[in-house]
């Protein structure tokens, strides 16, 4: 079927939190930019209406019926979703599109299959076992039921939330090398955090990031390195939530990201690992897969998420910058394969 090219100016409904509707503009206003929680939807509705699109910003949180209302009263051609969740889950993204596939309404981003499977650490890592892909060994803890002590277990390993994203309860606590300090920090999680626990194999090496885009015909973008330049045992770091967020850490870490210093051949088997991921997982729209790599260059994929964060100044957007995609022709691309994936399902 041929493709379909998004038309020069679209009614696109931008799906959000309602708590993190953006301003119009942000000349006038006093914020500390980009550290806003916003960032993501103020980028993405002020590039959409800069590309001559019409824009209605819908905010939502638990109620379904404000988005079919919207879409009988605005019409969209498309809706470009930015919702990370629904009345407070992180999982409940995927029942969102569900509803946008029921109400047939075309959408940017991952499809509902993708997201089940990409959403859960644990059975993502059982999917890319089953095709062969290195992945870190993995124990699960729900978090109803006793935490047990583990036999054959290697430490050291990493406890991180079962499904949710942004680092969310990641911290040097997070790492442990004994069975006291693994049960301390799967009750946090489970306790603390309210969510089901992951502990996985922590693997000393370099943090890679590769964005994928595309439904059946893949792109990769250039593999994407974190360095902490100002560590004494960069091998040993990990990306916690301070160091995302924290400034002042960021800085006394030296963390930044830039495009991986790796030979080619290294690069075109990593991106052969990536795409081979992203379809194992359903995956379409755009991902972004993370990975370590051992200083002995073994590759494990440690997780994808369809999705992900799409600010101008993030990993994903700056990596298409690298290969001269500047962020309307990516957010045109985005939208592209949202109105095609419909087209030939």
């Amino acid at each position: 079927m041929k493709k379909f090219k998004p038309k020069k100016k679209m009614r696109i409904i931008v799906l959000m939190h309602k708590d993190l509707i953006p301003p119009d503009n942000i000349d006038e206003l006093e914020v500390d930019w980009p550290n806003v929680d916003w960032e993501t939807e103020y980028d993405v509705c002020k590039a959409l209406t800069k590309m001559g699109h019409e824009i209605l910003k819908l905010g939502v949180i638990s109620d379904l019926k404000k988005i079919r209302e919207a879409i009988e009263e605005f019409k969209p051609h498309i809706v470009f979703n930015l919702l990370e969740e629904f009345d407070g889950e992180a999982i409940f993204d995927q029942n969102v599109v569900s509803y946008l596939e029921l109400l047939h309404m075309p959408y940017t981003g991952c499809n509902p299959r993708g997201l089940i499977l990409a959403r859960d650490k644990a059975l993502t890592k059982k999917i890319l076992k089953y095709h062969r892909i290195k992945t870190p060994k993995f124990w699960v803890f729900p978090k109803n039921r006793p935490t047990k002590t583990l036999k054959n277990i290697t430490y050291p390993v990493i406890v991180k939330c079962l499904n949710e994203e942004a680092s969310l309860g990641i911290t040097q606590a997070s790492v442990v090398y004994s069975d006291d300090k693994l049960k301390e920090r799967v009750l946090y999680i489970n306790r603390t955090l309210g969510v089901d626990a992951i502990a996985e194999q922590f693997i000393e090496g370099r943090e890679l990031y590769v964005g994928v885009f595309g439904n059946h015909r893949l792109t990769t973008l250039p593999v994407w390195e974190l360095f902490f330049k100002n560590s004494e045992t960069p091998e040993k770091e990990f990306y916690s939530s301070t160091a995302k967020f924290n400034d002042k850490y960021r800085v006394k870490k030296g963390i930044d990201t830039d495009k991986a210093d790796i030979p080619k051949e290294l690069e075109d088997k990593i991106f052969k690992i990536c795409k081979k991921a992203y379809r194992a997982l359903d995956l379409n729209g755009y991902a972004r897969i993370d990975l370590r790599m051992t200083p002995e260059g073994e590759i494990y994929i440690l997780e994808a998420n369809p999705n992900p964060n799409i600010a101008e100044l993030d990993e994903f957007a700056c990596s298409a910058l690298h290969v001269k995609i500047s962020y309307h022709e990516l957010l045109n691309k985005i939208l592209s394969l949202g109105v095609n994936w419909q087209r030939i399902r």
